[in-house]
């Protein structure tokens, strides 16, 4: 049985981003992929869809400037052939503060070929956005219409 595209593309994405080592995660990446990392760009402009490998590795490359990725937990894991969906926490490092950052993802990628065609990533953004800002964010309360 061959390795599942996932695990490869997992470990050169890693290492791109915690050693700038580009050269494997270029290969893993098909020409015309599809990129989504939805969470609050305005926050984030690495974050948003992409189109095409040179957005994408822009994305990464933005990524590994940002941040280290010190671990990651995969809480669960669904394999299809070409497919993959996966619930993971990370905890990363601001590398421009130096500051812890946890944050849970869902990721449903698609491979053809083993290559990446299209990656759509979910993010625990409220969590992520206090993190960032340092402080809890207090919303006002909701009432019921009774």
């Amino acid at each position: 049985m061959t390795e599942h595209s996932l695990w490869r593309f997992s470990r050169a994405l890693h290492r791109a981003i915690n050693d700038r080592h580009f050269e494997d995660i270029e290969t893993l990446i098909d020409e015309d992929v599809e990129w989504a990392l939805y969470g609050p760009i305005d926050m984030f402009p690495f974050l948003g869809a992409r189109q095409g490998k040179d957005a994408v590795l822009d994305v990464i490359r933005q990524l590994a400037d940002n941040f280290q990725v010190r671990r990651f937990d995969r809480e669960s894991i669904m394999l299809g052939v070409d497919s993959a969906a996966s619930m993971v926490r990370y905890s990363l490092t601001a590398l421009d503060s130096n500051k812890p950052i946890s944050l849970r993802v869902a990721q449903f990628a698609q491979f053809r070929a083993g290559k990446l065609v299209s990656l759509r990533v979910l993010i625990d953004t409220f969590d992520l956005v206090e993190q960032a800002l340092g402080r809890a964010i207090h919303l006002p309360k909701m009432s019921s219409v009774g």
